[in-house]
């Protein structure tokens, strides 16, 4: 890919500058842990493999051919080397070591960069002479810290970028990494390293191990390291800049992870649009959906619909058991599968199964939070679901909700609509329920759009379905029906809209009629509020996130078209013009709102809530009538037993 405008070429020279003091801290360096835990650092001369002295002289290309034996002290050069212990280091152990030193060589040259555009080198040399000023010891502190941070950050995500390639499926858990110094950027590289030689020492046990530990050593450093740097001061002039490395095709961009896009292997069976029978508008938005995913730009790291609006980040897909659910997915995936595969974009497919609940305390949640991780990956295009999220994740408040139930609640909610939400517009995220009642509250009003799954509808519908499952292996004529007609999906989706310029579920028909007696036709902002405040007042539930929703949905039927099929076949037609083209090119296919439109999401958005709430109070019902039969009858028979 070209570098992007917003980027500064991180230059090579810069970089293989600090290969030297890179490869010294390979070869060895001293150091007693200040916060971890668990004893003094492990030395050559007691790991397992591992002499005093060298066996072999190194001639593997990039690696240096000159060493300086040590005695003592963090070696984890001969650590790695050692895995094995046959005397010569494989393949995979010197791709390690030189993405270590790389790793390592592009950290400083980033904190170079950094301390180029902020006073520190002066500080810095002043302290060297006892020349800094005591008014400025604060400030020298803040930014010795945050070039640690800085420094720590991108050594954690150019190793996880640099040996992506050798990942396997093997997996470690390395833990939450401890310790992270912050006292300047060298102090806090042999912190990190120190932690790492003991962690390949206990858990790196073969080379695919030792990658294994590497990679998610990266990962949890990078975790730790962004949450430190949540709260640190003097990080703008790094956060509001962008480097690249163009011989690795390396991007830093603040404290996000850069990864090489890969795609996952899908075995699902996949529906195309003509399969899906019924289910009009959660089709058709589906596919437009799947089109809006194809517009991102990954040099921007940016799609124009999330500019723009319109771009749908969660939804839920709700209906009975059978009314198509599972092949909605299907035929989205497929779609998307299919466009990624004609742009050779990555694309990554994963669903959250109730597999994910573990009954160790805080593992639930580290299983979300990987999945939205995987998901969220801004090197690929990302489609992730959770079917049967009633029973993945707890409702707060329900005593029969587990606690790792309720770690996923917690890490969904802050992951669809937290604080640090970033919509880039890569991925979507369906939740897929036959009893969202269940769902949480809070969470469920995190689902941007509402698909109604609610299957064959009419007559047509089951002759469709019926002609479809039937297959081709009988000779039964279809009769008076024209096949699949009925399924024109923009007859169709016209035909599910205007069904909605009334409320259908019966709780939201008396608000509205009230209401249109009241002050007439709901044709103004002001009496389309004075509904929306009705709504609220016969269900409380009905929050400021709702409007929100609201507003999203009608921003997305504003982008009421479907990106042509030649442009997600012809990828030079559209997929690989530059951001800015493609947001004109889409600007050009806005259509302007109507009141109609706001009415009928209104009236979607919240016959959803209703219908949620009413079976919701209805099973509560039921259970307080079984509860308390239960007490009666316990009641009677203690009675007679006394008796």
């Amino acid at each position: 890919m070209s570098q992007s405008s917003d980027q500064m070429e991180l230059r090579e020279d810069d970089i293989r500058s600090h290969y030297a003091g890179a490869l010294g801290l390979l070869e060895g360096f001293d150091h007693s842990p200040r916060i971890a835990s668990g004893g003094a650092a492990p030395v050559a001369e007691k790991s397992s493999g591992i002499g005093a002295a060298r066996r072999f002289r190194s001639t593997t290309p990039g690696l240096s051919a000159r060493r300086v034996t040590r005695t003592e002290g963090i070696q984890l050069s001969a650590r790695i080397e050692a895995i094995g212990g046959d005397g010569l280091p494989s393949p995979i152990q010197a791709h390690v070591l030189q993405g270590l030193r790389r790793a390592i060589a592009i950290a400083l040259a980033v904190a170079d960069q950094f301390s180029d555009r902020i006073p520190l080198k002066d500080l810095k040399r002043a302290n060297l002479e006892g020349g800094l000023a005591e008014t400025r010891r604060a400030e020298f502190s803040e930014l010795l810290t945050a070039e640690a941070l800085i420094t720590l950050y991108v050594f954690g995500s150019a190793t996880a970028f640099l040996l992506s390639s050798h990942a396997s499926e093997q997996t470690v858990e390395v833990g939450e990494i401890e310790e992270v110094l912050v006292d300047n950027g060298q102090l806090a590289l042999h912190g990190v390293l120190w932690e790492l030689d003991r962690d390949i020492s206990a858990l790196g046990t073969d080379e695919h191990k030792m990658v294994a530990v590497v990679l998610a050593f990266a990962e949890a450093l990078m975790e730790k390291v962004a949450g430190r740097a949540s709260t640190a001061l003097r990080l703008e002039p790094f956060v509001a800049a962008a480097w690249r490395v163009e011989a690795d095709d390396f991007a830093v961009r603040g404290f996000s992870p850069a990864r090489k896009g890969k795609s996952s292997t899908l075995t699902m069976t996949f529906k195309k649009p003509n399969e899906v029978v019924g289910n009009h508008i959660a089709k058709y938005q589906s596919m437009k959906l799947a089109k809006m995913l194809m517009a991102y730009d990954f040099e921007r790291r940016l799609n124009p619909f999330a500019k723009l609006g319109g771009f749908i980040f969660t939804f839920m897909g709700d209906g009975k058991p059978g009314t198509g659910k599972t092949t909605l997915i299907q035929m989205m995936a497929g779609l998307v599968n299919d466009y990624c595969q004609t742009a050779g974009y990555p694309f990554k497919y994963q669903n959250l199964s109730t597999d994910n609940i573990d009954s160790y305390q805080g593992k639930s949640g580290q299983n979300a939070k990987a999945f939205i991780n995987n998901i969220l990956d801004p090197s690929v295009i990302g489609f992730g679901t959770i079917d049967d999220i009633d029973q993945l994740a707890g409702k707060r408040g329900d005593r029969q909700s587990s606690a790792g139930q309720l770690e996923i609640t917690a890490v969904l909610m802050e992951s669809f609509a937290g604080a640090n939400t970033v919509v880039r517009g890569n991925c979507t995220f369906g939740m897929f329920s036959n009893y969202p009642e269940n769902v949480d509250d809070a969470l469920r009003q995190r689902a941007g759009a509402r698909f109604l799954v609610d299957g064959p509808q009419t007559r047509d519908d089951y002759i469709d379905i019926l002609y479809l499952l039937m297959g081709k292996n009988h000779d039964i004529p279809v009769g008076e029906h024209e096949v699949f007609s009925a399924q024109e999906i923009k007859k169709a989706v016209a035909a599910s809209f205007a069904g909605h310029s009334k409320p259908h579920e019966e709780g939201l028909i008396r608000v509205f009629d009230r209401v249109q007696s009241e002050i007439g036709d709901l044709d103004t902002i002001a009496k389309m509020g004075t509904y929306l405040k009705a709504i609220q007042e016969a269900d409380e539930r009905f929050t400021g996130r709702a409007i929100k929703n609201i507003t999203d949905a009608v921003k997305v039927r504003a982008m009421d078209f479907e990106l042509p099929d030649e442009w997600m076949e012809v990828p030079d037609l559209f997929l690989f013009k530059d951001y800015d083209t493609k947001k004109g090119m889409i600007s050009e296919l806005r259509q302007p709102i109507t009141t109609e439109m706001v009415i009928q999401e209104i009236n979607r958005y919240a016959d959803s809530e209703f219908r949620y709430a009413d079976k919701s109070d209805e099973v509560a019902i039921e259970n307080m009538v079984r509860d308390l039969g239960r007490s009666e009858a316990a009641k009677r028979r203690y009675l007679e037993g006394k008796g």
